[in-house]
């Protein structure tokens, strides 16, 4: 009698595990519809939400989009995705790798390409035009790890900053697939730290910054849960100006 009770609830927790196994699948192509931006954006758009200015409109080529439900409050700028068309007629089997650098929706979509990018999910020239004259087409992505050969994670202080009053700043060159939830900045003497804002998409934010040289320190996160800070070996200089660029020493790829 216990071995009659025992084995559908083994059956049942097989199945369960196997739900939860089948819902954790981060490889897995998800269904959805992809449209592009209007005409004058061949490349990206200088104006994203993310808030990369001109960089998040040339980044990867320009092969970027806007996304809306992967936006994620800003979170998911920088993170990148396989993207490819379903339509055999026109499509390759490999698709496209966009970044995501802007908020956006339409058409129900996932993704507002580049035209860039959109062309790039066709075959060949004469498909990509074909392509792009249906406008919006259904697709399958996935999350992919970005690439950045030969470049460290670049820290761009906003053209808002005022030092020592107020320090805004994007981080540029994130590769792997993990996201950044969280950064500090510590006064690279002492190690007193600071937790920062992130004010809309990638632009972290702080007033009265620490003073001297700065130390960063940035939370990566995956989807499964897992977080790990990492420390660049570059500071950022006390004397840092608005508009600089500074190197971080570092790359992740995660």
């Amino acid at each position: 009698m216990a071995l009659s009770i025992l084995c559908p609830l083994l059956l049942a927790t097989s199945l369960f595990m196997h739900s939860l196994a089948d819902n954790s699948c981060t490889d897995c192509l998800v269904q959805s519809r992809a449209a592009y931006y209007p005409n004058s954006e061949q490349n990206g758009t200088e104006v994203g939400a993310c808030g990369f200015g001109s960089f998040g409109a040339t980044i990867n080529g320009g092969d970027v989009s806007a996304a809306s439900n992967l936006y994620r409050n800003g979170v998911g700028c920088g993170a990148c995705y396989q993207v490819r068309c379903t339509k055999s007629a026109y499509c390759s089997g490999n698709g496209v790798t966009v970044v995501i650098t802007d908020q956006g929706s339409g058409g129900n979509t996932d993704f507002i390409l580049s035209q860039r990018a959109f062309g790039g999910m066709a075959q060949n020239t004469d498909a990509a035009a074909s392509l792009l004259a249906l406008g919006v087409v259904d697709i399958e992505y996935r999350r992919v790890s970005c690439s950045y050969p030969n470049k460290n994670i670049t820290v761009k202080i906003d053209e808002s900053s005022n030092n020592p009053h107020y320090l805004a700043f994007v981080i540029w060159y994130q590769q792997g697939r993990r996201d950044i939830t969280a950064v500090q900045l510590c006064e690279a003497q002492n190690f007193v730290c600071k937790l920062l804002d992130r004010s809309h998409g990638a632009v972290w934010t702080t007033v009265s910054p620490p003073s001297g040289p700065l130390s960063l320190r940035m939370l990566f996160s995956a989807e499964e849960g897992e977080e790990t800070w990492v420390v660049p070996v570059n500071n950022i200089p006390e004397d840092w100006k608005a508009g600089e660029t500074y190197d971080s020493g570092v790359q992740v790829d995660q």
